[in-house]
């Protein structure tokens, strides 16, 4: 059997070094070469040019956004061209639900099997090969699949049809960014009343306030470290897609509105390129406070 993977970001990397676990033939692509030399180690190939991949039996994907992955599949010069019938498509990455449908379209006029499964969990667990997976299409690709996914992932979940695993990542994505835009607002609310920060930290981390959002960004931010999670600027995506549902389906969510609210004034000042927990030096600006060690 052999296999491509397309995309060696800080997810990608990890979960396709896993994926050598299956013992399969392993053909890696990215536009940068930095991680080639690890994955050449241990007998896989590595290249840029995306045509390489398309020998591969099946082809797994891990890319930044909608707009990456419909151009690497479907664009001009996409891979949909050259497939042949009987290939599979596994799309990790976290993508619009509108795109997912579209791909799967056109991959099945194709004759190509198709399975979007975003994955949940981050750098940390993409390394242990611990990562959630929630996959939608055909039940009988998702079972062919399976041992492939327990390489890079201890739960994975059929959601149902195509499109499904992205829905499921989406509704965990918008708990999680609305757990962060709370926790930029309200911790410098408890500087500004004179509280100490790292104890307020450890307060909510051992209490009712506990998430897993704060007990990753208070620790990061009291160490004025802002590097280790997802980018502020990708992770918006996600409130882009969900603005669009609720539009289609008349769906009000106040709560996620406001949130979004505070991710755009944190774009707005430049924070794009950190993580979420970056999001709280808008509310320090405001209220003239840091909340740090």
């Amino acid at each position: 059997m052999k296999l491509g993977f397309i995309g060696l970001g800080q997810m990608g990397k990890h979960i396709a070094l896993n994926l050598l676990k299956s013992g399969a033939e392993l053909t890696v692509i990215d536009t940068r070469a930095d991680s080639f030399l690890e994955f050449e180690k241990r007998g896989a190939k590595t290249s840029t040019n995306l045509l390489e991949i398309v020998p591969a039996d099946i082809i797994f994907l891990c890319l930044p956004d909608s707009n990456v992955v419909h151009k690497v599949l479907l664009g001009e010069n996409g891979i949909i061209h050259h497939l042949r019938k009987g290939q599979i498509i596994v799309d990790f990455s976290t993508i619009k639900y509108s795109t997912t449908l579209e791909i799967a379209k056109s991959l099945e006029e194709k004759g190509v099997k198709f399975l979007d499964a975003p994955v949940s969990g981050m750098e940390a667990r993409a390394m242990e090969g611990t990562l959630t997976v929630m996959c939608g299409g055909k039940k009988e690709v998702y079972a062919e699949m399976m041992p492939y996914l327990e390489c890079m992932g201890t739960k994975i979940l059929y959601m149902g049809d195509t499109g499904s695993g992205q829905l499921t990542k989406l509704i965990n994505q918008l708990l999680f960014d609305i757990n962060v835009a709370a926790l930029a607002e309200v911790l410098p609310m408890s500087v500004k009343m004179g509280l100490d920060p790292e104890n307020v930290g450890e307060v909510v981390n051992s209490g009712t306030g506990k998430s897993y959002a704060s007990e990753f960004f208070i620790p990061r931010i009291l160490k004025d470290s802002f590097v280790d999670g997802y980018p502020l600027k990708n992770a918006y995506k996600d409130l882009i897609s969900a603005a669009e549902i609720g539009a289609n389906l008349c769906i009000p969510m106040p709560v996620l509105s406001s949130a979004t609210t505070t991710y755009q004034m944190a774009l707005l000042k430049g924070h794009g390129e950190k993580d979420k927990g970056s999001m709280i030096a808008v509310f320090e600006d405001l209220l003239g406070v840091s909340y740090r060690s």
